[in-house]
């Protein structure tokens, strides 16, 4: 069933995340910004923001891009793709789905129980739902391991995260931009659409039930000084040698604290890292495929088209012409 929305606006100038920043990313005094690594490979950017007001009975579908739901009222059903688990969120909730996984937002059954004729129901049924949508364009989903590995859904639950705080005004600005659209509210939308998913990533990451995942690593003290030396210098030939010396630990400390953290062992990162890069290269130069390899860390073309066909499906030759040609 259709429903009530508006919608600001149709199109959404591209956010721009630069290269290098003041930060300086590229000096060795200054850890590795991971997240900004991700929004880069990926090439993700806020979107639209649509206020949806259905009536009770509803099932709403989203696919194909990254997603975020404030609600405001009532109560809603979450499924995620053909998973038979339902997660169920109510107002002051936020939810983010940061991969763009298929997911259908429905009303909580309130509605359903009281059209089959259970009269009595009715009066137990939350009220009508609403909610604010935001959608993230994801440029490039199949690039990046990172964007991969991140849960297919993050819930803030209301009044469990201080990071809440922040992302109420952040909802009340997107408000203001939707109510009095003026000249440059569609980057402000994206520009707001940006920070809230930067700060749900960052909350999620923080939390004590974080599962193990590359962000969740980043913010580990010790861990996340060889993360930060991996995606310095992916070219490198890490030994877990170098890398536990990185973090002041053990061999052994710190190969079972890597895979404790990041959830894979400290080569097959390396390796993921690599082909990442590698993706960049060829998407976005016209190196050949000799000087890919070497760029990322291989010593070899064939062993580097081999772990490529491996991961994506298809030689990096094949893959960068059939990228082109769409």
């Amino acid at each position: 069933m259709p429903a009530e929305s508006l919608v600001l606006p149709q199109e959404i100038t591209e956010t721009a995340v630069p290269e290098e920043a003041a930060l300086g990313l590229d000096g060795e005094s200054q850890s590795h910004d991971l997240l900004s690594a991700l929004l880069r490979s990926v090439r993700l950017s806020g979107d639209r923001i649509v206020a949806y007001a259905p009536p009770r009975i509803f099932s709403i579908g989203f696919a194909g891009v990254g997603s975020l739901h404030f609600v405001e009222e009532g109560g809603l059903a979450l499924r995620i793709g053909g998973h038979p688990r339902v997660e169920h969120v109510s107002r002051g909730d936020v939810v983010l789905l940061p991969r763009g996984d298929r997911h259908y937002v429905s009303d909580t059954g309130g509605g359903t129980r009281a059209a089959t004729g259970a009269d009595s129901a009715e009066s137990d049924a939350p009220g009508p739902a609403r909610w604010l949508c935001g959608t993230f364009t994801i440029g490039d989903p199949q690039a990046s391991h990172l964007l991969g590995s991140l849960p297919a859904v993050i819930i803030l639950r209301a009044g469990g995260s201080p990071a809440l705080e922040g992302l109420e005004v952040a909802r009340r600005m997107l408000l203001i931009e939707m109510e009095s659209p003026s000249q440059g509210s569609a980057v402000m939308v994206a520009r707001i659409l940006d920070l809230i998913f930067i700060q749900i990533l960052r909350a999620w990451a923080a939390g004590s039930d974080a599962e193990p995942n590359w962000l969740a690593g980043a913010f580990d003290p010790q861990i996340g000084a060889a993360l930060s030396a991996i995606h310095r210098s992916p070219d490198h030939d890490w030994t877990v040698e170098e890398l536990a010396r990185a973090c002041n630990l053990s061999r052994s400390a710190f190969a079972a604290r890597f895979l404790a953290r990041v959830g894979k062992p400290p080569a097959t990162y390396l390796a993921h890292v690599r082909l990442d890069a590698a993706t960049n290269l060829l998407r976005d130069t016209s190196l050949s495929v000799a000087l890919v390899a070497k760029n990322v860390g291989y010593t070899s073309e064939a062993a580097f088209s081999r772990a490529f066909k491996n991961r994506y499906g298809t030689p990096p030759a094949h893959w960068r012409r059939d990228l082109r040609t769409h």
